[in-house]
């Protein structure tokens, strides 16, 4: 596989592509753009999302979830079968725009991305608002890389990876790590990230997006930067300088309104000499991965991504077959 370049997957949509975004467009993006409207909605969505832990989310028999405890956080290691490398590790951040989801949520990425990387995954249940602020959420993150470490996991045995916020997160942690002077992981891997939270409008995709209001994800970008500085890289990754960081691998949905902060972090770590694998997959939703039970082209997604892995020195080898060149 082609590590450094632009991909444009070139398969045809399936039907469940087109009844899902069907199915999004005309349910949860109007209730996304009727919830994020005031505070108090915010506030009662992570409560709901707290009582929603208490409940069972199935997967596979063969794969294997335990508990994890950190300084000020939890998480969960996901083993999606057994004969993995125990050596290796997975740091993953959980999407929701910091104020929703959690490990749990996101299993159906996280078991997946295990059996791609051929390794354990650490999904790190990180701090989020509206109790918590950003930087909270990124000491977290931290402390997690830093206790991989102390656990001794080599730099370049350890994987980044996040979804939407997660993937903003895991931008804002490489960009961290490097300005501490800390050592790298080996390869990061983002799947729609939010990497700009400027008071900018969103024109792109403003109206083909099937799940996000262009509108509410600036309401929620002005909230979860208030007496902060936007253009801070850690707080808006895309304006950071990319120099030194690992390969990485950006994966989005050509019509999601997201999809130009996906291009625009490729385009600045190219500028800065970093190896960048972006996939803009033909009318896919936001983090469309998420939704692998039911789609063929998330399904697919993955066999990218542990072609990436294996191209960078940090996954099983891949045949061609099985891989997007």
């Amino acid at each position: 596989m082609r590590i450094d370049g632009d991909v444009i997957p070139d398969y045809p949509l399936s039907w469940q592509a087109r009844a899902l975004t069907g199915l999004m467009r005309g349910t949860l993006k109007p209730a996304s753009a009727l919830l994020m409207r005031h505070p108090l909605a915010l506030t009662g969505v992570a409560r709901a999302g707290e009582l929603a832990r208490l409940v069972r989310v199935p997967y596979p028999e063969h794969v294997s979830i335990v508990p994890a405890a950190f300084a000020d956080c939890g998480g969960e290691w996901v083993r999606g079968g057994e004969g993995l490398d125990e050596s290796r590790v997975l740091l993953y951040f959980h999407g929701g725009g910091y104020f929703s989801c959690s490990p749990r949520t996101h299993r159906s990425i996280t078991w997946r991305l295990s059996v791609a990387a051929r390794r354990p995954v650490l999904a790190l249940d990180y701090r989020q608002g509206p109790v918590h602020r950003l930087a909270d959420s990124l000491a977290d993150a931290l402390d997690a890389y830093e206790c991989l470490l102390r656990r001794g996991h080599a730099p370049g045995d350890i994987i980044v990876a996040g979804d939407s916020a997660g993937g903003h997160l895991a931008l804002a942690t490489l960009l961290a790590l490097r300005d501490r002077g800390r050592p790298l992981p080996a390869a990061a891997v983002c799947l729609s990230p939010w990497a700009d939270l400027t008071d900018v409008p969103r024109r792109a995709n403003r109206w083909q997006d099937p799940l996000l209001p262009a509108s509410r994800v600036r309401w929620l970008a002005r909230r979860w930067t208030d007496g902060l500085d936007p253009r801070d890289p850690l707080v808006s990754p895309v304006l950071g300088d990319f120099t030194g960081l690992p390969p990485l691998m950006i994966v989005t949905g050509s019509t999601e309104v997201l999809r130009d902060e996906g291009r625009r972090v490729a385009e600045a770590a190219r500028r800065a000499g970093v190896p960048v694998r972006y996939e803009e997959w033909r009318r896919m939703p936001h983090v469309f991965p998420i939704l692998a039970d039911v789609l063929p082209e998330a399904r697919l997604a993955f066999r990218h991504m542990a072609g990436f892995l294996a191209a960078v020195g940090a996954g099983p080898a891949v045949r061609d077959d099985e891989a997007a060149a």
